[in-house]
């Protein structure tokens, strides 16, 4: 990318003008405006000036105002860490489809996790004139994260487009960006509640990612059910394994072997249900189980999070939260689009669920180490 964003921060307050522009390359408004067009033909010395300048003034035109002549672009761009999940796949279904309900171009990119990724997708978005940029998904909310953010939503509130968090907070709620996320504590309160009515105590956290904005909050939802039935804060035991089937598989192979191992024993707390970050660790902790010759839910019970498609095939039917992915996504681009003056800085929370399938019973009378074998 020609420039960061980061360097935008000091004009973000004071949009860069057009005459500006052409008083900085020595041409006149109409021939920055044919160059950056590109609907006329201008001599290529002229066309490298003008491009230095916008360059060097940070100048992104007025999307507003381009739509007022006609010129503006109904886009939609959402950005994911990836589309291989799940998750992220649903919500950029949603985006693409109310978009699509309007008549808007939706444009996905994908970012593997990597910031400069991200940063240079939101720049050329901005210069391409998209009017909403969504950011999908948790994060981990360090200094560089939030200074990220900020200028991401000035940059683009300069160039007349918005922000919008769909299943993440606002660092900042002063920043010109709209919030649309799902309650992920209340969600994790109320599946620990299942496990423990079903009379559960030694109950796992797998899939734990500090910092981890939607995995913190599921983490807080665990600790204040098990609080809440009388249970000490030891009692909650929280495996930092991060999300996806791998870890899942790791974490759960890991944490079986320990609570086998006499030894070993004292250390990792005897438990019968297991709370995933998100289906796919449940996915990975179902295979796990069965490699160790137990069975969901005889010996051990099993949640999920998000009710992946998936969730209702998994071997048993997964228990699990049903979030409003696909809504997420659709929410995200209607509320923005719906009142575009008062959207910036706006929180919108949409609730969540508990879909029970088969993967939950009371926990087994006798310890699974003392139990007879079962077949794989």
């Amino acid at each position: 990318m020609g420039n960061d964003m980061a360097e935008a921060e000091p004009t973000a307050k004071r949009r860069v003008t057009i005459r500006e522009v052409a008083e900085r390359a020595g041409v006149s408004m109409a021939t920055v405006s044919r160059v950056l067009s590109g609907n006329h033909p201008v001599p290529a010395s002229t066309r490298a000036r003008v491009l230095r300048a916008s360059r060097d003034l940070d100048y992104v035109a007025n999307a507003h105002a381009r739509a007022l002549v006609g010129g503006g672009r109904k886009m939609v761009a959402v950005v994911l860490r990836q589309v291989t999940s799940p998750f992220y796949a649903q919500v950029a279904e949603g985006v693409e489809a109310e978009a699509a309900s309007r008549g808007w171009l939706c444009l996905v990119g994908t970012t593997g996790g990597d910031p400069q990724r991200e940063l240079e997708f939101v720049q050329l978005m901005r210069e391409e004139g998209a009017r909403l940029v969504v950011l999908v998904g948790g994060v981990v909310e360090d200094d560089a994260y939030r200074e990220r953010v900020a200028h991401y939503a000035q940059a683009l509130d300069s160039a007349g487009a918005r922000l919008v968090l769909c299943g993440r907070p606002s660092p900042d709620p002063d920043i010109p960006a709209l919030v649309v996320e799902f309650d992920n504590e209340a969600g994790a309160h109320a599946i620990t509640g299942h496990l423990l009515s079903a009379g559960h105590r030694g109950i796992v956290f797998l899939g734990g990612l500090p910092g981890n904005t939607a995995l913190d909050a599921r983490v807080a939802g665990y600790r204040a059910a098990l609080a809440e039935h009388g249970l000490p804060p030891e009692a909650a035991h929280v495996v930092d394994c991060g999300l996806g089937r791998a870890a899942g598989h790791r974490a759960m192979t890991q944490l079986l072997k320990e609570t086998a191992t006499p030894q070993l024993r004292k250390e990792t707390p005897d438990f019968t249900a297991v709370f995933a970050g998100d289906d796919m660790v449940a996915a990975g902790a179902l295979r796990a189980i069965t490699e160790a010759g137990l069975r969901v839910p005889h010996d051990i019970s099993v949640v999920g999070y998000n009710d992946i498609p998936l969730a209702e095939d998994f071997n048993p039917p997964l228990t699990t939260v049903r979030t409003p992915a696909e809504e997420l996504g659709r929410a995200a681009v209607r509320i923005a689009l719906r009142d575009p003056e008062h959207a910036a800085g706006a929180h919108h929370l949409l609730g969540t669920h508990i879909v029970v399938r088969d993967s939950v019973q009371p926990p087994p009378q006798v310890p699974r180490d003392e139990a007879p074998d079962h077949p794989h």
